[in-house]
């Protein structure tokens, strides 16, 4: 319900923090350390501080109103290190800011629920801890790893369950909102616009963390069912036990088990890249 009293003030406590000095300081020092390239409005990174001073009361405004809208998010192919490219979806500056100040207030309400083996985008995890922990499997007598990508797994996420996990842990509709229009801003490509009915810009600052949320109860079926896993963003490293005459079959079954978890529950598949089995000896590093 939108308050009748001040219909200039947030709706809410969280809807306050997130337009709180505190917040919008931090939101904008992150935006200018990312950098990047401008959306489709060409606002640049340097011009943030300024449209800022001419506009944050209107920003804040439509943002207590419910009226904030998100531009499309400009589409643009960067090339991968196989020669294949990967699509990326740039949001303005502006929006980055926005999105930004909503990563800072969801993150502490999303953190607790995540999986201790998912180490991507994640405040204190990194590739170093990942590395860690396959070092911790290793020591263990695990000895053979598969190595598993989730296919398309930005450009698939499917908005209806995205936002139905969202709802569990996520009671704000100010905040609420302001992802699901993120979700629906549409893509601009070569100078057409098109809706966004799946999937989730890989570039947007809120991508991450709805990642992550959309990942959860994989990571945790993973975890119930007991096989050994670390999970970074959208590549996952399976690992099975020191047996030489079963450890592939092992890691195939690894697969096997991954895949019907995501075919069950997602809309994304997994794929095996080239040497996707690793036999791990004294010369494997996961650096």
């Amino acid at each position: 319900m939108m308050r009748k009293d001040n219909p200039q003030l947030p709706n809410t406590e969280l809807c306050e923090k997130l337009l709180s000095n505190e917040n919008l300081k931090a939101a904008f020092i992150k935006v200018k350390k990312n950098g990047g390239a401008a959306g489709i409005d060409k606002m640049k990174v340097c011009e943030l501080d300024t449209y800022l001073d001419s506009n944050i009361k209107d920003i804040k405004s439509k943002i207590i109103s419910r009226k904030y809208k998100f531009k499309a998010v400009k589409r643009v192919e960067i090339p991968k290190d196989n020669g294949k490219t990967r699509m990326l979806g740039i949001p303005t500056v502006l929006d980055r800011f926005v999105q930004q100040l909503v990563v800072q207030v969801i993150t502490p309400l999303f953190e607790p629920t995540f999986s201790a083996f998912s180490y991507g985008y994640r405040p204190k995890r990194s590739a170093e801890d990942a590395v860690r922990q396959a070092q911790i499997y290793i020591a263990e007598g695990y000895k053979y790893v598969v190595d598993m990508d989730l296919s398309k797994f930005f450009d698939t996420v499917n908005h209806d369950k995205l936002m139905g996990l969202v709802d569990e842990t996520l009671e704000d509709k100010d905040i609420r909102r302001l992802i699901f229009s993120s979700l629906k801003s549409g893509v601009m490509d070569n100078g057409f616009k098109g809706e966004t009915n799946v999937g989730t810009p890989q570039g947007g600052v809120i991508s991450p963390i709805l990642s992550n949320i959309y990942l959860t109860p994989f990571d945790k079926e993973m975890e119930k069912r007991g096989v050994k896993f670390i999970r970074y963003a959208d590549d996952i490293l399976c690992k099975d036990f020191h047996r030489i005459s079963y450890g592939k079959f092992l890691s195939m079954e690894s697969f096997q088990i991954s895949s019907n978890i995501l075919k069950k529950t997602y809309t994304v598949r997994l794929t095996l890249p080239e040497g996707a089995f690793i036999t791990i000896n004294s010369k494997t590093s996961f650096e």
